[in-house]
């Protein structure tokens, strides 16, 4: 199964895709994680990506999508479950054009509805330095524009489901809604 798991920061995507894991027998890949993976180990793209978050600024889709092309060549199989990619639409099309050379597609996207008020508990729970009220705010206010253009671009591939509530329950819905997607 090829999977792309959007939602909000603190909608709980991390958690989801670990428990998806072992539910659609396919890895998580977390844009986060490939991120901290490249810093950490000093690689081509890592110091690219330094250059740009040392300056304050995003780092280039192109980028991102080297990282995210690299892991999905270093999988044995066909399957994934992403979380943090794509974030926009020319990456989505970076993203089709992958599984198209590999003769693939994805099977769907998970859109995951948290209302804002509980968006803000849930990180300011985290306890990290750099989320406070005002900066989680902006996050979801760039997190919403960037999606919407995602939204309308994957069109009938996304299924949205309630995230809140029990991490299993959750979970439930998660893959209850994928398998929807794969009924005749």
């Amino acid at each position: 199964m090829r999977v792309v798991l959007l939602g909000p920061p603190g909608a709980g995507k991390g958690t989801q895709a670990e428990r998806l894991v072992n539910q659609v027998d396919a890895p998580h890949i977390s844009t986060g994680d490939l991120f901290r993976s490249h810093l950490r180990d000093g690689t081509p793209l890592g110091l690219q990506a330094r250059k740009y978050m040392d300056a304050g600024e995003l780092v280039p889709d192109e980028v991102t999508i080297s990282m995210v092309q690299d892991r999905l060549g270093a999988e044995s199989g066909d399957r994934f479950i992403l979380d943090g990619f794509p974030r926009n639409p020319h990456q989505a099309r970076a993203l089709d054009a992958l599984l198209t050379t590999r003769g693939s597609r994805l099977d769907g996207v998970v859109e995951f509805n948290v209302p804002e008020l509980v968006l803000v508990e849930r990180l300011l729970a985290r306890g990290r330095s750099d989320d406070n009220v005002q900066v989680i705010r902006r996050r979801l206010q760039v997190y919403r524009r960037e999606t919407a253009a995602l939204l309308e671009y994957y069109g009938d591939l996304v299924v949205s489901i309630d995230a809140v509530g029990a991490v299993a329950d959750i979970t439930e819905r998660v893959v209850d809604a994928l398998r929807a997607t794969h009924e005749p």
